[in-house]
């Protein structure tokens, strides 16, 4: 049950597309292999209020958490961080070239312990012939 979340400045968006941006992650995510095309929902927040070292407007910010279900090890949660953050850095190349650019990516591990879910996707989506 991968949850992505694409946070980023306000300012960012006369200059980058958040939909590419959110399709491409998504991809990359389903790429690795690692997660269920029916356990994978990604988003985009924007924020209108921040800060960003000395304060200049201009400055932006694009951070990635990935909140990913128990039991994968560390060579897996690494290696889909490193597939995210290139993409991230792809897809903001002309971007960081041009404006100060904090870029991150993290990923976590979701706590089973209290984290309930109900989902017909991957039902629906072997009912349509493609993996679930």
């Amino acid at each position: 049950m991968p949850h992505i979340i694409v946070e980023y400045s306000a300012n960012l968006e006369p200059a980058l597309s958040l939909r590419r941006l959110v399709d491409e992650l998504h991809r990359t995510a389903l790429a690795t292999g690692v997660f269920p095309l029916g356990g994978l929902r990604t988003r985009a927040e924007r924020r209108d209020i921040f800060a960003i070292a000395d304060g200049d407007p201009t400055h932006g910010f694009v951070a990635v958490l990935a909140r990913i279900g128990e039991g994968r090890d560390a060579a897996t949660r690494r290696r889909v961080a490193e597939a995210l953050i290139a993409t991230l850095e792809a897809e903001t190349a002309d971007l960081f070239s041009k404006i100060g650019l904090g870029l991150t990516v993290e990923v976590q591990e979701i706590d089973g312990t209290a984290s309930l879910k109900t989902n017909n996707l991957h039902e629906r989506l072997a009912r349509k012939g493609g993996p679930a």
